[in-house]
């Protein structure tokens, strides 16, 4: 599960709240080769890298030299300005799976309600891996990804999303920019949402529907 973060708080503050306030650490594969005589001899596999938490060393994953980690305080920073200048705010953040898998989301501001009570909010989410199981992904989303059920309904239902692989370098203004965050787009989503709440059926069709 994640965390649900305070109102008008510095990064700072939010990296704490979410548990994000640890960083990534590598280091080199090595194995003991067992031998008859000697107990074992040191060997090296340089083709690999071990990723582990600064905070406890707990290792994350073994990955190859390629991969191109992202930090969880990246994950958090990438949404300063928005939260600074743009009026998103961070609402929620969070760490799965011991640190494989960190996520933030934030609100944009947009929000309607269908048919006068069921009201739809517009997010940012912003999710990333160090085991190769998720490219870091950045996509807007309606879902309000809270943990790892819902970060995966958000991840599968997108159209949207923008995904750096992680042989390629994090670049956080040309993610920004791929993006084109814009009112326009959330504007297309809820023409499409509103007709489909007066769309009306009955019982019959929703009977062999399901």
């Amino acid at each position: 599960m994640g965390q649900q973060l305070s109102r008008h708080q510095p990064l700072e503050i939010w990296q704490q709240q979410a548990g994000m306030n640890w960083h990534i650490e590598e280091a080199p594969v090595r194995f003991i080769a067992e031998g008859a005589i000697h107990l074992g001899s040191i060997h090296s596999f340089p083709e690999q890298k071990v990723l582990y938490r600064s905070d406890t060393k707990v290792p994350l994953s073994v990955v190859s030299q390629r991969y191109k980690v992202v930090q969880p305080e990246e994950i958090l920073e990438f949404y300063r300005d928005l939260t600074e200048y743009a009026g998103y705010e961070l609402e929620t953040a969070g760490v799965l799976k011991g640190g494989r898998k960190f996520w933030a989301l934030a609100r944009s501001g947009l929000s309607t309600s269908l048919k006068g009570q069921d009201e739809v909010n517009d997010y940012l989410l912003l999710a990333t891996s160090c085991d190769g199981t998720l490219a870091t992904m950045a996509t807007p989303t309606t879902v309000r990804v809270v943990c790892n059920n819902t970060l995966q309904i958000a991840v599968d239902g997108t159209s949207q999303a923008v995904k750096v692989p992680h042989r390629s370098e994090f670049d956080p203004r040309a993610v920004k920019s791929q993006l084109g965050i814009s009112v326009s787009q959330w504007n297309d989503f809820m023409y499409r949402m509103k007709a489909l709440a007066e769309r009306k059926i009955d019982h019959h069709e929703a009977q062999h529907y399901f």
